[in-house]
């Protein structure tokens, strides 16, 4: 009984906080209808449009945003252009933040036309509206690694992706467990770091190495980046699977979008 009312203390804080989000929500609606800016048709829409937005081929989550604390994430792969687009705007209805990955420059070219202030990342391949939060607000404590530089478009993708949930995030690159001194270079970084996110192809060393320097969480992301028996990114991630230094945490192959999520969650309840 003592572990239940633990565990129901514990939910509060979430649930009041998503129970706030909704009242803001609804307040916003009716004073936009107090305000003629919206009929009552629109009003009515609106409330409904909080569950999911059915726009056939697709169901956008605006209640994501409330309950897990960050928008839905359009994944650009295999959708079209127009399709993106559509969905951004719909996200944008009700969130300030705007995450597009694995999608290219055609895909930008079309989308800041219609939506102010997107930024194309080059390196990662994806697009994002930055957050309002004032740099100086940013939450500290994550640090992306990679052991090298043909790593460094899953790394990015993790990097962004933390950065867009309210986080100060520092990254170095390039220091694989071949010259094991780059990394060495670098110790006070990563020992006052809350949680560190490793990105490496190959043979995935690079994780279990920081592993055992550092008493916070890793997530070892593998990469699919390597000669022919790493299998692309099977090889690494069975090293960092297999690791013998605990505390390791594994995303799936080119996952850096999963890392950078799973590291913002935790940051954020580590400062809270």
């Amino acid at each position: 009984m003592n572990e239940i009312n633990k565990f129901k203390s514990s939910a509060e804080p979430v649930k009041k906080e998503f129970l706030n989000g909704i009242t803001s929500l609804i307040e916003k609606f009716l004073k936009d209808y107090r305000d003629c800016k919206i009929t009552e048709k629109d009003f009515i829409a609106e409330i409904k449009n909080l569950y999911f937005e059915d726009i056939e081929y697709a169901k956008i989550d605006h209640h994501r945003a409330l309950r897990r604390g960050f928008p839905e994430v359009v994944y650009g792969k295999n959708k079209t252009p127009p399709q993106i687009l559509e969905i951004s705007q719909k996200i944008l209805k009700y969130s300030d933040i705007l995450l597009v990955t694995r999608t290219d420059f055609s895909v930008y070219e079309l989308l800041k036309k219609h939506i102010k202030g997107i930024v194309f990342d080059k390196a990662a391949n994806l697009i994002y509206k930055p957050p309002k939060t004032p740099e100086e607000k940013l939450i500290e404590g994550i640090t992306v690694l990679c052991a090298g530089t043909t790593d460094i478009p899953v790394a990015e993708e993790a990097a962004v992706t933390a950065y867009l949930m309210g986080n100060k995030v520092k990254k170095i690159y390039d220091v694989g467990v071949a010259g094991i001194h780059r990394l060495l270079s670098y110790r006070d970084c990563l020992l006052n770091s809350n949680i560190i996110i490793a990105v490496a192809g190959m043979e995935g060393a690079l994780p279990g190495v920081v592993s055992s320097l550092v008493s916070c969480p890793v997530i070892g992301v593998p990469t699919s980046i390597g000669y022919g028996a790493s299998f692309s990114g099977l090889s690494p991630l069975l090293t960092m699977l297999n690791s013998c230094s605990p505390g390791i945490l594994v995303t799936n192959i080119d996952n850096g979008f999963g890392a950078g999520y799973s590291a913002g969650l935790i940051n954020k309840k580590i400062v809270k």
